[in-house]
């Protein structure tokens, strides 16, 4: 370690710091805090101010080269959910087959199933009139249905493509998606059922939420509910696209029929063609006129906006961070004091998602950080490494997380109620996921 690189890392502190700073106390918009930030670090790193204009650009155009796609298709299908009920209808069948007893059980099982392409704020607010209606029909105590909803939700967004985070992660670390998926699935779902149903037992007990369990909105006229099982197929086609492709790259030869695989394992053409289905399924099929469903595409689009932009802007902070050494410094710190460099990617991403209350930008930045260190620990198993940073991700939610006040609104909690539920929760997800990844890792070898 040289004193330039520990100047590079007390700079990017002071550039975290500074962007946590306008986010939280100036109440600026997230957007306009990262590029404060990624201004701040390189010409305090002593890089032309046009450089670092143009590195943020670079940074923020490949970021939504690979992910913006992703993110407007997902909420797209979402939204189709919603507008069309088979979110319900999927809800319904869950019930039946877990039964009374097992509602717990049947409420996390519908947000793996739905999480597994809705975005967090989509598949908690497509779920939340189901929690609301399971919730009044069962008496069971509130928290023993949200918590468990809302751990699974969180685990999808955190650590499983097609999610922007995991899929910029999978991008910039060059792992393998269908890795990242069975990793996410086998270390993900023991940490979600840690925070969720086991930590909802503790918390209901020391937490009396009496939450309002309003009635799910009115179907629009002329319009039917969709059946449960090709309402299930569209959910879960781009997961099974994604999943056919690395089987393909596993066991066929170059060829054709391989390439046919992997363009349709593609996260932006698999989730495209999960829409294409979901408007003829879930609209088409169920009453909707095209009208309504070019409506529909539109507003998920336009909500969202914002979102994207803040996710660029995570990006171009991410190579402003590259393009001024400071991603080099921090792995040759990580080097010097010795860390697996599964723990320190944690670690990074954790810092800057309590920072920035960002799970996307968290994501982005660490993976940015870490892919020199992997370069230089060519044994290091990528797709750990995403669960690892995507992990780190999840730590500690707070009030800098647009995540923290989208779960009290919905849930309809004070602030108070949402530190002693969501936060733990989150931190219970962060550290847990770490523990069994680097259990993982050491099993594996």
């Amino acid at each position: 370690m040289t004193p330039s690189d520990w100047s590079l890392i007390a700079l990017t502190l002071a550039g975290v710091g500074f962007l946590v700073a306008l986010v939280t106390w100036a109440r600026l918009n997230a957007f306009l805090a990262l590029l404060a930030a990624a201004l701040l670090v390189g010409v305090g790193a002593g890089q032309p101010m046009l450089a670092v204009a143009k590195a943020f650009q670079e940074g923020m155009g490949s970021t939504l080269g690979g992910v913006a796609g992703v993110i407007c298709l997902g909420t797209m299908l979402g939204k189709l959910l919603g507008e069309s009920r088979g979110a319900e209808v999927v809800a319904t069948q869950f019930a039946e087959f877990f039964g009374p007893r097992r509602i717990g059980w049947c409420i996390m099982a519908l947000a793996l199933v739905v999480g597994l392409t809705a975005w967090f704020p989509v598949g908690l607010i497509l779920l939340t009139p189901i929690l609301h209606t399971l919730t009044r029909e069962t008496k069971r105590p509130f928290l023993q249905l949200a918590l468990p909803l809302l751990a699974c939700l969180s685990v999808m967004h955190g650590l499983m493509p097609p999610h922007p985070g995991p899929v910029m992660a999978i991008n910039a670390l060059h792992a393998n998606q269908g890795k990242v998926l069975l990793w996410g699935f086998v270390l993900g779902i023991p940490v979600a059922i840690l925070a969720g149903p086991v930590f909802a037992r503790i918390a209901s007990k020391r937490l009396n939420i009496n939450a309002d369990t309003v009635a799910p909105p009115p179907p629009h006229p002329g319009t039917h509910k969709p059946g449960f099982e090709l309402t299930l197929f569209s959910m879960l086609l781009p997961v099974g696209l994604m999943l056919l492709a690395t089987l393909a790259d596993l066991t066929m030869a170059e060829g054709k029929l391989r390439s046919l695989a992997d363009f349709a394992g593609n996260p932006t053409i698999a989730l495209f063609m999960a829409v294409l289905l979901a408007h003829w399924s879930l609209g088409l099929r169920c009453g909707f006129g095209a009208r309504q469903l070019l409506k529909f595409s539109e507003e998920s689009v336009a909500a969202i906006g914002m979102t994207i932009l803040i996710v660029g802007g995570g990006g171009g902070f991410a190579h402003v961070l590259q393009t001024s050494g400071a991603a080099d410094a921090m792995g040759a710190m990580a080097s010097a004091a010795h860390l697996t460099p599964l723990l320190y990617g944690w670690m990074v991403s954790a810092f800057i998602r309590v920072a920035t209350g960002s799970a996307t930008v968290s994501i982005t930045a660490a993976s940015a950080l870490m892919a020199p260190v992997l370069a230089a620990h060519p044994g290091v198993n990528r797709e750990l490494m995403v669960i690892s940073i995507g992990c780190g991700s999840l730590f500690l939610s707070h009030l800098n997380d647009g995540g923290f006040w989208i779960v009290k609104d919905c849930l309809n909690l004070t602030v108070a109620q949402t530190f002693r539920t969501w936060s733990v929760l989150e931190t219970i997800i962060g550290l847990s996921g770490l523990a069994l990844t680097l259990l993982a890792s050491v099993l594996i070898r």
